[in-house]
């Protein structure tokens, strides 16, 4: 027989005995595929391995050789596109490299990957009929730190509304909100974005100026961080109306004394002018005022009166007042004790209760020796 009828012979009795196996689904993170291309001890036959890398990082393709002869070995992108025939670079992208050639091993390395090179990459086996098989690359793209985005500002005995983005993951990434280590509930969207996905999560809370300040978490957890989470933390900025209060000084002020007045001012925005006045007067010369602080040296019964603190934000505004009294040198002055006047009502209440009970008893028991007295005294007449 002729060379070339017995090689037509050989093929056609390799096609008889060829069998195809249906591919298995992928597995979690590298899956092994095989199709044997004969059922023949020294039949060649391809391998291809499923890949799943992180975007950024490097992926490995290989392709198993089986009873290999020196056949031609082509590697295809997703596209079709050939990147190496026979371990000779095809196209020119330098992401791919060619790590090993083999008879039984074809190894080539993708670095710096990104979810565009996704896809099936061909490994084929030039025989007596083209065979190949596919290693499928998937690309997992973890979430970055999410951020928050609040609606509008947050007002004292009004809502917050907020809202934690994660821009980019793939699969989509899980957003929780977390306050005093508990969870709220939010009201998740998704989109996708062709390759991969974004995600929000929005929730609505009830603010007073207690909650200025107070603390709160935006988690991101994806299967790509092995447990770990990114977290955004956020404090709430609850706009509120001043408060007012002086601080007056103690003891009393006699002509010659220096006054000191402190005006403590709280709110958000917190005020940023602090206005002092006299009623119904104008300020004394000699008063000087440094932000909160108002000063007087040497005071005289002439800067007797009322004195105001006033400050204001976008919120609201607030004072309060403190009245000056200035005593002569000499002047007795009358101070009050400092024990609540509730104090010694009761203990004048309860010395007067007791001595009444002790008058109650003392006279009780007075009449009732007189009572004994006279009963008995008819019957010592007798005797």
């Amino acid at each position: 027989m002729r060379p070339h009828a017995m090689r037509a012979a050989r093929s056609s009795g390799l096609r008889r005995r060829r069998l195809l196996l249906p591919a298995p689904s992928s597995l979690a993170l590298r899956s092994l595929v095989l199709v044997l291309l004969c059922s023949t001890p020294r039949c060649q036959a391809v391998q291809a391995e499923n890949v799943t890398v992180l975007e950024g990082g490097t992926a490995e393709i290989s392709c198993r050789l089986q009873n290999y002869d020196g056949s031609i070995v082509v590697i295809q992108n997703p596209r079709r596109q050939t990147l190496f025939f026979n371990g000779t670079r095809a196209l020119k992208d330098d992401r791919f490299q060619m790590v090993l050639f083999s008879p039984r091993l074809v190894r080539i390395e993708l670095t710096n990957v990104s979810v565009s090179d996704e896809g099936g990459y061909f490994c084929q086996l030039y025989t007596d009929a083209t065979h190949h098989q596919v290693a499928t690359l998937s690309v997992s793209v973890p979430p970055e730190t999410p951020t928050v985005e609040v609606k509008q500002e947050a007002v004292e005995g009004g809502e917050v509304e907020l809202t934690c983005v994660s821009p980019r993951s793939k699969p989509a990434a899980t957003l929780r909100w977390i306050r005093n280590g508990r969870e709220l509930p939010g009201v998740v969207s998704q989109q996708d974005n062709m390759k991969t996905f974004s995600v929000s999560s929005t929730i609505r809370i009830p603010v007073e100026r207690k909650d200025n300040g107070a603390a709160l978490s935006c988690e991101a957890l994806h299967p790509a961080l092995a447990g770990q989470k990114k977290i955004r933390h956020y404090r709430l900025d609850v706009n509120f109306a001043p408060t007012v209060r002086i601080v007056p000084p103690s003891g009393i002020l006699r002509e010659g004394d220096s006054l000191s007045l402190t005006c403590s001012v709280s709110g958000n925005p917190l005020p940023r002018n602090i206005q002092w006045s006299k009623i119904n007067e104008s300020l004394p010369e000699r008063a000087e005022i440094s932000g909160p602080t108002f000063q007087i040296s040497r005071l005289s019964q002439s800067h007797n009166g009322t004195y105001l603190c006033q400050a204001q934000n976008n919120y609201g505004r607030a004072a309060d007042h403190y009245t000056l009294l200035v005593y002569d040198p000499g002047a007795v002055v009358e101070t009050h004790s400092a024990v609540p006047y509730a104090v010694i009502g009761g203990v004048l209440a309860l010395l007067v209760f007791t001595v009444i009970c002790a008058l109650i008893v003392t006279i009780w028991c007075s009449v009732r020796q007189k009572g004994s007295y006279r009963t008995r005294e008819p019957i010592l007449a007798w005797y």
